[in-house]
């Protein structure tokens, strides 16, 4: 029977939001799923631009290769934003690492949670 937690980011401490410093690749780690391929963790990330000049957001998915590991790349944050949903229940495994980077260090904050599947 498959089991079902919610789970906080790795990249968290104690589930407060993540300041996206990297400027560059590899970017800063927001997650890191489990070894194995036999469950997932499910995704959901949001971004909230917590400066007073538009900031850009490239979230790389598993690698650091442009555009095959890009989920999200150069997408522009307003200044003084809300949080923006950038990732809404992808799935990875296997250790897969999710980074972020913007053009602008500590602009950004991401914050989320996953839904980890185990067998």
């Amino acid at each position: 029977m498959a089991i079902y937690s919610g789970e906080i980011l790795s990249g968290s401490t104690s589930g407060k939001p993540i300041p996206v410093a990297a400027t560059t690749t590899p970017g800063t780690v927001i997650h890191t799923a489990p070894s194995g391929t036999t469950g997932y963790d499910e995704v959901y990330l949001f971004c909230a631009n917590v400066t007073g000049s538009t900031a850009t957001l490239t979230l790389e998915w598993g690698g650091v290769s442009d555009p095959g590991d890009h989920l999200v790349k150069g997408y522009s944050i307003p200044a003084n934003s809300p949080q923006y949903p950038v990732a809404v229940g992808q799935r990875i495994n296997n250790g897969v690492t999710i980074r972020a980077f913007s053009g602008s260090a500590s602009a950004l904050n991401v914050s989320g949670w996953v839904n980890r599947k185990t067998a």
